[in-house]
């Protein structure tokens, strides 16, 4: 029966619509099927957005290399407080795109920096890592920690690095959790990470959730496309239940007995991976830490770079009231 359909999708602003069925035609044309990437084809939907020395409402930007064999660099966003003399502190950000896409440099994400860095407010660090299936596991997880480090020994002008907030969305919240819990492992000289916040991150496993087929579907984000985006990231002959993807399951060590921060993590309703985050979530209960958890019914994979969408905004409330509990920072 039609009423007993499940849909697929929020209702959108008809010209979000048009935009995302023109990113996701071109981004999927752009995934051949033996395994490469198309990027002549994806730099037609992947705008770049360069430096601003001169303020965008208040927030300029600037990008700092840590290795350029490895083309690993990030962009620094710092609002007027910071300017002024404030030392703020640090969000260290992992941009998503299933590993082999996208970069700290694309246009949606940063405007969404250049939001988080002003409503915060704080000194947002976005990550530009290497990409599958040019590199593979670990690489991502290598770039983010030696970016890290780095952090540590080149502290950006007028940032705390002893409220350092480690981020990420889709595949970069994978990227965030995998990054955090190696530095729960390690001793840096100056940086102190106090919260994980991955949004809507990326993970799986070889079982099909009840969420993956009935959002097939769903805009941005298909099954199909997530095990096309495993295949080229996970080591040759790996599946799905990979500790990297599946981190609480049954190839994976988990995290017990590493030192490992309060998590916010955020979940949309019509997101294919809801499932896996939930259970993300129940494993890092199980493993004694704590987790807020935030779920927008109507949340689409991908909502955070959409201001026209109201969870958008919430999420960034969201963000700036987890910060304030673990720091202090904004209370008048």
């Amino acid at each position: 029966m039609a009423g007993s359909e499940v849909r697929t999708s929020p209702e959108l602003p008809l010209k979000l619509r048009l935009s995302l069925a023109i990113f996701s035609a071109v981004s999927k044309v752009s995934l051949r099927r033996n395994g490469t990437v198309n990027r002549c084809l994806m730099s037609l939907v992947d705008f770049k957005s360069s430096t601003n020395k001169k303020p965008i409402k208040g927030v300029t930007t600037s990008d700092t290399t840590v290795d350029s064999s490895r083309n690993i660099w990030f962009r620094a966003y710092r609002p007027r407080e910071a300017a002024s003399g404030e030392n703020l502190p640090v969000i260290v950000y992992f941009h998503g795109g299933g590993f082999a896409l996208l970069a700290a440099n694309s246009k949606p994400y940063n405007d969404l920096c250049l939001r988080l860095s002003r409503k915060l407010p704080a000194i947002v660090v976005s990550v530009n890592y290497r990409l599958s299936p040019d590199h593979r596991y670990p690489s991502q997880y290598d770039d983010g920690f030696d970016a890290l480090k780095f952090l540590d020994d080149n502290p950006p002008a007028n940032s705390d690095l002893t409220r350092c907030f480690i981020a990420g969305d889709s595949a970069g919240g994978n990227l965030a959790h995998h990054v955090t819990a190696r530095a729960g492992e390690f001793e840096f000289r100056n940086l102190k990470i106090l919260g994980l916040i991955p949004i809507q991150p990326f993970f799986g496993g070889e079982e099909r959730t009840e969420s993956e087929t009935q959002l097939a579907r769903a805009p941005v984000l298909s099954m199909k496309l997530t095990d096309w985006y495993w295949r080229a990231f996970l080591p040759e002959g790996s599946d799905r239940d990979h500790a990297a993807a599946n981190v609480f399951g049954p190839k994976s060590s988990g995290i017990s007995g590493v030192k490992f921060p309060k998590s916010l993590v955020f979940i949309g309703g019509f997101d294919p991976l809801k499932e896996w985050q939930k259970r993300y979530c129940e494993g890092l209960k199980m493993s004694g830490n704590e987790v807020k958890v935030v779920e927008y019914g109507n949340g689409i994979h991908g909502f955070y770079v959409f201001p026209e969408l109201p969870e958008s905004g919430l999420m960034v409330e969201e963000v700036r009231e987890f910060m304030k509990e673990r720091t202090g920072f904004g209370d008048q």
